[in-house]
């Protein structure tokens, strides 16, 4: 079966972390097996935990509902999702940083409010 060397810069941690993941497999899993978990939250490609900025090669993450074809394209990804195609060297992001750019558009109308206004307020 072929393998692909996958390295992993671990912004939070300041370590960088390459590990060979056979062809296909989920590139967060097979770290996991392989004795270095990465952070993640839902592994079902929905949330920003575990998103990362590619900085060379391509991974297949069809599966990553959580981010925009937008983001996706300005090189992002989700390793719960991403499956091992090729080498691969991506750096791990905030979590809220891509959030943000995720979803800020939508939610980023001001500051959130403790309860409800009231008539007479």
């Amino acid at each position: 079966m072929t393998s692909h060397p996958i390295t992993v810069h671990w912004r939070q941690e300041g370590r960088v972390i390459t590990h060979s993941v056979p062809e296909g497999d989920y590139i967060l899993r097979s770290f996991e097996v392989q004795g270095d978990p990465l952070p993640f939250s839902c592994r079902n490609g929905c949330c920003t935990a575990c998103a990362v900025r590619v900085l060379e090669g391509t991974i297949d993450q069809r599966e990553a509902l959580g981010l925009s074809r937008e983001l996706r394209q300005q090189g992002y990804g989700l390793l719960c999702v991403a499956r091992a195609t090729g080498p691969l060297v991506v750096e791990t992001q905030d979590e809220d940083e891509v959030y943000e750019l995720q979803f800020g558009r939508h939610f980023g109308r001001g500051k959130v409010r403790q309860g409800f206004p009231l008539d007479d307020e």
